[in-house]
């Protein structure tokens, strides 16, 4: 596999980036520390979120039933084994999920993709919240481990790492190649021979299992995790919102929106607590009809058009 001098040179920027950004908790241990959790939390779903919804464009609402899996994978069973098993176990889980849904849903689209998505955090919490009080007597689980807030965000932000590499070897592989070809028409993808099914499953099982590793690794920073708090359909709408926000053509395109939403989130949360939703609701009307393609699409089609525009006058010259 070879490197071209433009990925080589992304490479090395983004791991000084990498770098710049592991040295937070050495300067914060306090509100820049957590509020850079929240940012690298957002920025592993919402790139784990556009590694299928991108090249797809299914919008899923299934985040908060693959992130509350992986929550409670460790709640389960951190007294029993060790964290990072239970991480990839958290993995392992949403995947699975991910795949019964894949079967079931994926010749679905539109609409009905969304709605059977949002569905199913729903039925996944009620379904923990009857076991738990049948089982346990008791709604909730304590997780108590020796991390800190540092080490969930050294975590998370290596998780987010993990999930830009991954993205760009799907986009170099044969499923990266037949997913373009499905986004942009699946009728021709079956047409020429693509098994459109099975690639949107497998793809499907890798977000999810990302997703599942994020809540797995954020699991310790809640202590205690109760079914609202773990499927809080939130989640699901929040990375749909700064996913968009940013635009979802490029991998790198939802950090564009990660970074904004999530400041003015945290603080409309801390100042006006009963106001989220209609912040929520307004962002995200303000998406759709504003910027449809996101930031970064919008960027895009501004460099387009100065192209389109700068054209005549270069022949002009010519001339």
């Amino acid at each position: 596999m070879t490197l071209d001098q433009s990925e080589i040179r992304i490479g090395l920027l983004g791991a000084i980036a990498v770098a710049a950004l592991a040295t937070l908790p050495l300067f914060s241990q306090g509100y820049y520390l957590s509020l850079g959790v929240n940012l690298m939390l957002y920025a592993a779903l919402c790139t784990a979120w556009t590694l299928f919804s991108g090249p797809t464009h299914y919008i899923s609402l299934a985040t908060a039933a693959f992130f509350g899996l992986g929550t409670y994978t460790v709640g389960l069973w951190v007294d029993h084994v060790p964290f990072f098993a239970l991480v990839l176990g958290g993995g392992v889980v949403a995947a699975v999920l991910a795949g019964l849904v894949g079967l079931a849903t994926l010749r679905l689209s539109g609409v009905y993709f969304v709605i059977f998505t949002l569905g199913l955090a729903e039925l996944v919490r009620q379904l923990v919240s009857w076991t738990q009080t049948k089982v346990s007597t008791r709604m909730g689980l304590y997780v108590f481990t020796d991390f800190t807030e540092m080490h969930i965000y050294w975590m998370l932000l290596a998780l987010t790492v993990a999930v830009f590499v991954a993205g760009w070897l799907i986009g170099r592989s044969r499923l990266g190649f037949a997913m373009k070809i499905i986004g942009n028409d699946e009728t021709v993808a079956r047409h020429v021979g693509i098994d459109t099914a099975r690639a949107k499953i497998i793809l499907f099982m890798i977000s999810g299992a990302f997703i599942g590793i994020a809540g797995a690794i954020s699991a310790p920073r809640y202590a205690y995790i109760e079914p609202p708090s773990a499927f809080n359909p939130m989640i699901s709408f929040l990375v749909v919102i700064m996913a968009l926000l940013g635009g979802t053509k490029r991998l790198w395109g939802p950090l564009v929106g990660v970074i904004p939403f999530t400041i003015l989130f945290d603080q409309v949360s801390a100042q006006f607590p009963n106001h989220t939703p209609i912040v929520m609701g307004l962002a995200f009307l303000a998406i759709v009809y504003l910027l449809p393609d996101g930031v970064t699409g919008r960027l895009e089609q501004l460099r387009a058009r100065m192209k389109r525009s700068e054209k005549p006058v270069g022949e002009e010259k010519v001339a």
